[in-house]
């Protein structure tokens, strides 16, 4: 799985310095939202005293942040990085979700204007959970524990909304389907964000 990320990272890392060099447009944002997900539904006897902690939703305060490059008017390639600002609980050990993805962007040119630049984003990436625990025993009563690593595709929908030349509000509604994401109840992720950023080269 690590080696699946590695080859993505290296593929992104060759193309994107080409990309840039005739880029019609680049940009970058800075946001924050949240992404949900159920619970899993189990107990977890976390700390062997007989005590069963419950496995968590997935929800709280995520941070964004991302960038894009156009190479013509309407198609592009981005990444974006989300992840859970302050730990959460985990059946009584901290954790840190965060999600990754590098995406083909297309900019609908028929609904945009010179202040609204919408985008339709689908990528592959990668999801993680890691733990932060003072009791190995207890880290290792917790599937995944000290950390895990899943496979995720990633969709996104997102508008661009000028407020001045290079400066833009950007909220986004995007869907990550990660695979085998065992630690909560469902492998679909929706995440809702709003973002500022600046884009250079309009």
């Amino acid at each position: 799985m690590k080696s699946r990320f590695s080859t993505v990272a290296i593929v992104v890392g060759l193309f994107l310095p080409a990309s840039v060099a005739r880029a019609q447009q680049v940009s970058a944002y800075l946001g924050f939202g949240s992404a949900h997900d159920s619970s899993n539904g189990s107990q977890i006897d976390t700390f062997s005293d007989g005590t069963l902690h419950n496995t968590p939703s997935l929800g709280g305060f995520f941070m964004a942040l991302g960038a894009g490059v156009f190479v013509n008017k309407q198609l592009g390639i981005g990444a974006d990085l989300y992840w859970r600002a302050p730990q959460g609980d985990y059946a009584g050990l901290k954790y840190r979700p965060s999600f990754y993805s590098f995406d083909g962007i297309y900019r609908p040119e028929r609904w945009t204007t010179k202040r609204l630049e919408p985008e339709l984003r689908a990528g592959i990436g990668g999801a993680r959970v890691r733990y932060s625990f003072d009791d190995q025993t207890a880290c290792d009563r917790v599937s995944g524990c000290p950390e895990s690593t899943h496979f995720q595709v990633h969709m996104g929908v997102a508008a661009r909304f000028y407020v001045a030349d290079h400066i833009f509000l950007r909220p986004a509604v995007d869907v990550h389907y990660v695979n085998n994401f065992s630690e909560f109840g469902s492998n679909w992720v929706p995440q809702y964000s709003i973002g500022v950023g600046y884009g250079f080269g309009r």
